[in-house]
């Protein structure tokens, strides 16, 4: 091992432990992670050169922090005291989501930790291949709003949104217009999906950033909705699009329904900081056991 590789390695082991003192310091058995992405090696690496690029629906300096190969991102994980994670994948056209599934099944399969993940698209059959995932296994589905372009209320999805309805499967939903708003982002696409499927369990990424108010508007209106925190109260997020302080007490009053999220491994940041920030909001330990673990354990009925 020459100098290099071995500064990495102390530097990751440093890391590791700052991460299981913070949830140790909580008294929890380790950390529930919602929003974390793998996804076919040809596609990640697509993900990757879009943030290298710092692409349209980026459009700022975005580097990689952990650019590593799938097993050290699992180990990763699983030395930082993540429990449980899944693989947020997503398709940008039609055609992709069912071999999408496929792959995130094997994932699952050869990844016991991870929470079987599956994806759709608007397109003919989606609602056969929903179906088919959740009969085969599929825990938490992901949906990009954004990077699909696709308007949620799309007739081919109404039945899509029914089964996840119907058999209480949560849909982790990039649905804010952060970090570039899209033509169906926004509280009033996904709301009026709410409306017609008031039992669909939600998890609005990023807190719906940068609609943060208008998002928990929805959560306090809708009891079946929950917000994640990928990135929000991170020193990158809050330079461009701070949560309104004003608004943490309506925070703290969604305690059961706020859940850890950190995008690992495409942040431009070391994952301890998500959960320093989240420490920093002062809404104590209570809050930060239930974000950080316990009510993921409750959602996904995990011991």
């Amino acid at each position: 091992m020459n100098a290099e590789d071995a500064g990495a390695e102390d530097a990751g082991a440093e890391e590791a432990a700052a991460v299981r003192e913070f949830w140790q310091g909580l008294g929890l058995p380790g950390l529930i992670d919602v929003h974390t992405h793998f996804m076919p090696k040809n596609v990640l690496d697509k993900v990757w050169a879009y943030f290298d690029a710092a692409g349209p629906l980026v459009n700022r300096p975005w580097p990689i922090t952990y650019r590593e190969a799938e097993a050290q991102r699992v180990q990763r994980l699983r030395d930082f005291g993540v429990r449980a994670f899944t693989s947020m994948l997503y398709p940008h056209k039609p055609g992709m989501a069912g071999w999408l599934n496929a792959w995130a099944a094997d994932f699952a399969a050869r990844t016991p930790d991870c929470l079987h993940t599956a994806t759709f698209f608007p397109e003919p059959g989606a609602a056969g291949y929903v179906a088919r995932a959740i009969e085969d296994g599929a825990r938490v589905f992901k949906a990009h709003v954004q990077v699909g372009g696709y308007d949620p209320t799309d007739a081919r999805l109404d039945e899509v949104w029914g089964l996840l309805a119907d058999t209480g499967t949560p849909v982790v939903t990039h649905c804010g217009s952060g970090p570039v708003p899209g033509k169906f982002t926004g509280p009033g696409p996904i709301g009026a999906v709410l409306d017609r499927h008031p039992g669909l369990v939600l998890v609005v990424a990023h807190l719906g950033m940068p609609e943060y108010r208008d998002f928990l508007d929805l959560a306090e209106r809708h009891p079946s909705v929950r917000l994640d925190t990928t990135i929000a109260f991170t020193d990158f997020a809050e330079a461009d699009v701070p949560f309104p302080r004003a608004d943490l007490p309506r925070l703290r009053g969604l305690r059961e329904r706020v859940l850890l999220g950190s995008d690992f491994p495409n942040i431009p940041y070391r994952y301890v900081h998500q959960l320093e920030a989240l420490a920093g909001l002062g809404l104590g330990e209570d809050w930060l056991r239930s974000v950080c673990r316990d009510n993921a354990a409750a959602l996904f009925h995990l011991s």
